[in-house]
């Protein structure tokens, strides 16, 4: 197959942006939420904060799946092509969003299992920071393209580069 850069094929890409979109809505609703009309503001939970982190987790499951193929097939052919000069600035936000989906998944479930109430408003916080970083990083890796590859669909295939 001919392809002038390397993409994740589309059902991957699908899963990906999806539970990513939802990992976001759910996790800035439940801050509207919690610091609004919620717990944050001193008032018992809002009903809607419990189903947010419902389906907040839910999410997390599919993205973690999904961050499984990627780390099976996307990443180490990632790490092959960007050993050459042009794709070098996919190696560097490929593993700055490494770490953040190391990060979340670590942060994630310190909150849910382990966080005392003394670290939990830094550590959600932290876990916040480092998602709003992340989908920064997902638009920004997404964008970088090699430079010097010619842009039409008939370049020459990857094992040729």
């Amino acid at each position: 197959m001919h392809r002038h850069h390397h993409r994740l094929v589309p059902w991957q890409r699908r899963v990906l942006y999806v539970s990513g979109a939802v990992l976001i809505l759910t996790g800035a609703g439940w801050l509207a939420m919690h610091y609004s009309v919620g717990a944050g503001v001193g008032e018992l939970p809002h009903p809607s904060e419990a189903w947010l982190m419902r389906l907040h987790g839910m999410a997390m499951f599919v993205w973690l799946f999904s961050q499984g193929t990627l780390a099976a097939a996307h990443v180490p052919q990632g790490w092959r092509l960007t050993s050459r000069h042009r794709w070098a600035g996919q190696r560097n936000s490929g593993v700055m969003l490494c770490v953040a989906s190391g990060s979340l998944a670590v942060t994630g479930y310190l909150l849910y299992y382990f966080a005392p109430d003394s670290v939990r408003p830094a550590l959600g916080w932290a876990h916040t920071a480092v998602g709003l970083v992340m989908a920064g990083l997902v638009l920004s890796h997404r964008r970088r393209t090699p430079q010097h590859l010619p842009k039409t669909p008939a370049a020459a295939p990857l094992d040729r580069l």
